[in-house]
């Protein structure tokens, strides 16, 4: 089963927002098996923009973190039947076109689960069930796929 990951998880983990949010997503990222994370690019364009403009980081280290992250797992780009998806989702589901995206790439990669603090929770689409890591209880599919 695959796990889509969003921006926010990626940004908390590398420190910006609450001290209990990056630990918490330190502490996810390195209990899912890297083998079944996908990142939507869109996520990687997200990161650096929340990154570089909004936590004011240098833009050549941001770079690197990116890298990093693309490094450690796969990342899927966005298709133009993707973002076809992405504006009906918008419109029939009032998302921001954006995340829409982010969801419509991860089910074209089958994932199952899109973790996301920013969507709602068990909001299910074309198979991909939104999940909040951050609130408890665990979704059984996450706490099932988290390594000991």
């Amino acid at each position: 089963m695959r796990i889509a990951l969003d921006t926010n998880i990626l940004a908390y983990a590398e420190g910006v927002g609450e001290e209990s949010k990056h630990q918490a997503a330190l502490m996810l990222i390195e209990r899912l098996p890297a083998e079944l994370v996908l990142l939507p690019a869109q996520t990687m364009g997200e990161l650096y923009r929340v990154l570089a403009g909004k936590a004011g980081r240098n833009p050549g280290a941001v770079r690197e973190i990116i890298l990093g992250w693309t490094d450690c797992f796969d990342v899927a780009d966005s298709t133009w039947a993707a973002f076809q998806s992405a504006v009906d989702l918008a419109v029939d589901h009032r998302l921001q076109i954006w995340d829409a995206l982010i969801l419509a790439v991860a089910a074209e990669n089958h994932c199952r689960l899109l973790l996301s603090e920013d969507l709602q929770g068990g909001f299910t689409w074309r198979g991909v069930t939104v999940v909040n890591p951050f609130v408890s209880p665990s979704n059984p599919l996450l706490a099932g796929l988290l390594k000991a």
